[in-house]
C-alpha cells in the first residue's frame, strides 16, 4: 500500500522491540499496524524528530510508536481498525507499561489521527527520509487513550455525535479479557 501512494518502502529489519499486528476478515488480510517500543535502540521516529523524541524521554516518558498502518480501502470498517488501535493499546500499557505514543504523520493524514484518536501536533512539518515524504510528529498520552475508552468503549451502537474512533474500541470488560489473556501467552 505504501508503494501505490510513491511512500519510498525500504524493508524493516527484525526488531524484538516491534510488534506488528494483522486484522483479518474471512481469512483475507485487510490491515497491518506495527507497534514500536523504545529501546537502547531508540525509535523509528528518532531518525527525523530526535531532538522531540529526547525531549520527551527526559520528562520520564516510557515511549512507543505507531507505524506502517495500512487498512485496505476497500474495507469500511471502523471496528476493524478500532480493534487494531485497542489492541496495540494493550500492549503497549498492560504488557509494556508504555505512557506515551509518537507517530510520523503525512499531512493528509493528519486530520484523521488529531479528530479520531485526539492526537496533538508535536513538531512542524519534516522530510521523512525512510519514506521520501512529508511527516508531522504526533503524540498520545496512553492515559488519555485509557479515559476516552472508558468512557466510550464498547457503545458504537448508540455513539450519538462522538467522532472518534473510541466508541469502536472493545468495552472495558472485554479489555480486561483481552489483555488477561496476552498477559498469560506472554
Amino acid at each position: 500500500m505504501y508503494a501505490t501512494r510513491g511512500y519510498n518502502v525500504a524493508r524493516m529489519e527484525r526488531d524484538p522491540n516491534r510488534i506488528t499486528l494483522s486484522a483479518s476478515d474471512k481469512g483475507s488480510l485487510i490491515g497491518t499496524v506495527t507497534l514500536g517500543l523504545d529501546s537502547e535502540r531508540g525509535i523509528l521516529a528518532d531518525e527525523i524528530f530526535h531532538d522531540h523524541v529526547d525531549a520527551f524521554r527526559a520528562r520520564g516518558a516510557r515511549l512507543c510508536e505507531i507505524t506502517k498502518l495500512a487498512f485496505d480501502p476497500q474495507v469500511k470498517s471502523k471496528a476493524a481498525l478500532a480493534a487494531l488501535f485497542h489492541t496495540l493499546f494493550i500492549y503497549a500499557r498492560y504488557i509494556h507499561g508504555r505512557t506515551d505514543v509518537l507517530i510520523e504523520v503525512n499531512p493528509r493524514h493528519r486530520r484523521f489521527y488529531q479528530t479520531m484518536l485526539g492526537f496533538v501536533d508535536q513538531a512542524e512539518l519534516r522530510h521523512n527520509t525512510r519514506v521520501d515524504a512529508p511527516a508531522y510528529l504526533m503524540w498520545l498520552s496512553v492515559e488519555h487513550m485509557a479515559h476516552e475508552i472508558a468512557r466510550l468503549g464498547g457503545t458504537s451502537s448508540h455513539a450519538g455525535t462522538e467522532r472518534s474512533l473510541y466508541p469502536y474500541f472493545f468495552s472495558s470488560r472485554e479489555e480486561e479479557g483481552i489483555a488477561n489473556r496476552l498477559i498469560k501467552i506472554g
